[in-house]
């Protein structure tokens, strides 16, 4: 059995990690995306509830997917100005480590639990983490037993540093 070490949990890769948000997931967040911003979604195909939901409020999109060849640790879009995605769970750590390196605002949905993880208190110790938090558990994929909540995780995204709110499923979602 190999030897398990900090770095090799913080920089484990998932089995898990294509999991996809439903509409009313993406919806509480369109509502913080500054007026005129381009929004790029890192890890978002074209059927993507990010991009089909930000689309049909007129927001402009940049989207990339790596099995389109865009690596979030190596691709970055020409012009854009916020990040708004749900990334994959595992490798959190360097996902925040790239997403902080743009100095620019982002919201990534992301379990809660990672907040029982050092990595989080590190990389936001002298940047103020904002958490848009809501009442109950987002079913991604439409799994109905989902173990964990969900909150976006953000750097200069809202306007004050923890937000409740109610999340309201829809029709289609």
């Amino acid at each position: 059995m190999p030897k398990l070490t900090s770095s090799s949990i913080l920089y484990s890769s998932g089995k898990n990690d294509e999991c996809y948000t439903p509409v009313y997931g993406v919806l509480p967040i369109v509502k913080y995306i500054p007026d005129g911003a381009r929004v790029w979604c890192p890890f978002d195909t074209a059927d993507s509830a990010f991009v089909r939901v930000l689309l049909a409020n007129g927001i402009e999109v940049a989207r990339s997917h790596i099995q389109d060849g865009m690596d979030f640790y190596k691709y970055e879009p020409e012009s854009w100005d916020v990040i708004v995605s749900n990334p994959p769970f595992t490798k959190k750590r360097q996902i925040f480590e790239r997403a902080l390196s743009f100095n620019k605002p982002f919201a990534l949905l992301m379990s809660n639990t990672w907040l029982n993880d050092a990595a989080p208190k590190q990389l936001f110790f002298d940047i103020e983490l904002q958490l848009l938090m809501f009442d109950k558990r987002i079913e991604y994929d439409d799994r109905k037993c989902v173990t964990f909540s969900s909150s976006y995780f953000c750097r200069d995204f809202l306007p004050k540093q923890i937000i409740m709110d109610k999340l309201q499923k829809v029709n289609g979602a």
